[in-house]
């Protein structure tokens, strides 16, 4: 199981990478027909195959994964596998290819899996906006959803997620010549500046509620006033009547 676990990890699939994402789906396919004795469906998406292998048509149980991960390129040649005793890492294994090979080599080991299902997803990690219908439709299907993916500190078993959404703000300016005519220009990174603060003060972490901005992109080039700017910002929240104040929030800002 470890020298599967290592192969996986050495196949690289970032999110987006749908060449390598679709490598690493038929390396799971493979396995799946290998241990399992039949082999899954590979759903095909703009963003990388899903994997989905069915025990039989009246699944009681779906196990959840997805083989995406949040790592570029190349990282897999710096951060190598390795092992020290009971412990492996690399680039993947926690989020989630370790467990993705458990859940696989586990249900190997069980003699009835007529009612099991499992479903490994490419888009995880960049919001599930292909996968979400098929994640939604087997999990009502099958009543019982199991996710493999580690829960952090202390072993506890993770019974809830929290709710994400990821916000755009663009913000327009005028462009202007930034050494001959500056004040002719509206500069649109000083106000993104501006909105970056009033942005992160809409997070409310007593209640769980995030809201972290992660990029932002302005100007063209270094000689003129930034015409337009933009920032991607990361949300989290535990409840529902935090979805609503979030979205208020947003819609309520305002040019300082």
């Amino acid at each position: 199981m470890v020298e599967t676990l290592e192969q996986f990890v050495n196949i690289e699939s970032p999110s987006h990478e749908v060449e390598l994402l679709t490598a690493s789906a038929h390396f799971l396919a493979d396995l799946m027909t290998r241990l399992l004795g039949t082999p899954p469906a590979i759903i095909e998406s703009s963003e990388g195959p899903h994997v989905h292998w069915k025990g039989g048509d009246n699944a009681k149980v779906l196990i959840v994964g997805h083989h995406d991960t949040v790592f570029p390129v190349g990282t897999v040649a710096n951060r190598q596998f390795s092992r020290e005793g009971d412990i492996v890492r690399g680039p993947g294994i926690f989020d989630m290819k370790a467990g993705i090979v458990q859940a696989i080599y586990g249900l190997s080991h069980i003699r009835e899996v007529s009612q099991v299902e499992i479903l490994i997803t490419s888009d995880e990690e960049v919001g599930s906006y292909t996968s979400r219908a098929l994640i939604e439709e087997r999990a009502k299907a099958c009543g019982a959803v199991l996710v493999l993916e580690p829960s952090g500190n202390g072993d506890a078993l993770k019974i809830a997620r929290k709710g994400v959404g990821t916000f755009l703000v663009e913000i327009e300016g005028r462009a202007s010549h930034a050494g001959l005519e500056p004040e002719k220009g509206i500069n649109a990174l000083i106000e993104l500046a501006h909105q970056v603060q009033a942005i992160a003060a809409i997070a409310k972490p007593e209640v769980g509620t995030t809201v972290t901005p992660t990029v932002a992109t302005a100007g063209t080039t270094e000689n003129v006033v930034p015409a337009q700017a933009r920032i991607t910002v990361d949300v989290r929240v535990n409840e529902v009547s935090e979805k609503a104040r979030v979205e208020a929030a947003f819609a309520a800002l305002t040019p300082t």
